[in-house]
């Protein structure tokens, strides 16, 4: 099972999420996809070709990269993919299952 980290965000404490998986970055933090989408998207397929059911994407960084994440996670495991989301009032990562 793997966490994939969308985009990691400086100073911010995501060890609860490793009770889902081993943690895996997909995007630095420093990457923008505004100046050019091209490398973000192409390390994006790259990070995540072997996406699969047992996998989480860890929902954190610039939104646009989220959603790139999250479309193509869905295109390597048919349509199905899982995330974490943090909730503030449970200080917690709770999971969410899609099936578009």
């Amino acid at each position: 099972m793997t966490v994939y980290v969308v985009q990691r965000a400086p100073g911010r404490d995501i060890t609860s999420a490793k009770e889902y998986g081993d943690l895996k970055n997909v995007i630095p933090f420093k990457d923008q996809i505004a100046l050019s989408s091209m490398p973000v998207v192409f390390q994006a397929q790259k990070t995540l070709r072997d996406f699969c059911d047992d996998d989480y994407l860890l929902l954190m960084g610039d939104p646009s990269i989220i959603g790139v994440c999250c479309a193509i996670a869905s295109k390597h495991n048919n349509g199905k993919f899982k995330v974490l989301k943090w909730d503030r009032e449970s200080n917690h990562s709770l999971p969410i299952e899609f099936k578009v």
